[in-house]
């Protein structure tokens, strides 16, 4: 038994977008105000600070390919690129390609972000979001049905599409062995951006992919798709390629620590 290649598994990372906030809710504040004033708009609609969906600025997309058995690991930052070049650079992988899609929670964040900011930056994405109006065949093969298997999102499939049974990627994560979150407490992007801490945001972004790949491999077990030998040659196989990137190192040694106290 194999998987379905090739693979394609993604994580984003957002900040605030202040300007669409001051033009959203008519504020003329300096930045760092702004951040202020939005965080309590946020709290006093929603109970939380956490910025609506058209807010979030991409700032860090990851992601893991898998095809032919070959593994690559990328990121693209607002170091090099623009949101715009970001998302476009995206989108471009499904006009070539129409790869398995896995994400943790990507159902209800990072595909909406993506296909809110696409809106805004007035960008074309028909191979991701078509729902079968173009092509008949994708009505039941897309990237938007919830039961597909075109897109897994992890997290939806491990709680059964039941809110009362979600987990959190950091716990699923850590109670298969697996290393988490490689972070202290208070992690926050905006700050990295500020600080230009490029790398260091990619390799939280990376680990989150790696934790997701790695999960969504024992949940193939479980369902079926593969086998035993075929989950433990494709876990060797990812060991054995982060081995060789330097970035990954630490993720290396915190699973290890974690399998082992588990």
């Amino acid at each position: 038994m194999s998987l379905a290649q090739p693979i394609l598994v993604f994580d984003i990372e957002t900040v605030t977008d202040l300007q669409a906030g001051r033009h959203l809710y008519q504020l003329e504040l300096s930045d760092e105000a702004t951040e202020a004033a939005l965080a309590k708009i946020f709290r006093q609609d929603k109970g939380h600070d956490f910025p609506p969906l058209v807010l979030h600025n991409v700032v860090c997309i990851s992601g893991l390919w898998i095809e032919n058995q070959e593994i690559k690991l990328f990121s693209w930052t607002q170091e090099q690129y623009t949101e715009k070049q970001l998302l476009q650079r995206f989108v471009q992988i499904f006009e070539h390609q129409r790869p398995i899609l896995v994400s943790w929670n990507g159902s209800q964040f990072d595909l909406p972000v993506i296909m809110q900011r696409c809106l805004y930056h007035g960008i074309s994405a028909a191979a991701l979001y078509d729902h079968g109006e173009w092509n008949r065949h994708k009505r039941q093969d897309n990237y938007q049905n919830r039961y597909q298997l075109r897109h897994t999102d992890s997290m939806d499939d491990l709680s059964q599409f039941n809110l009362r049974h979600i987990q959190k990627l950091d716990e699923i994560a850590q109670f298969l062995g697996f290393p988490g979150k490689r972070i202290a407490q208070g992690y926050h992007v905006a700050q990295q951006v500020k600080d230009a801490q490029w790398d260091e945001m990619s390799a939280h972004c990376e680990g989150d992919v790696l934790n997701t790949w790695l999960i969504y491999l024992r949940w193939s077990l479980l369902r079926g798709f593969i086998d035993e030998q075929a989950h433990q040659l494709w876990i060797e196989h990812t060991i054995a390629y982060l081995k060789q990137q330097p970035k990954q190192q630490t993720y290396l040694k915190k699973k290890k620590k974690s399998a082992q106290s588990t």
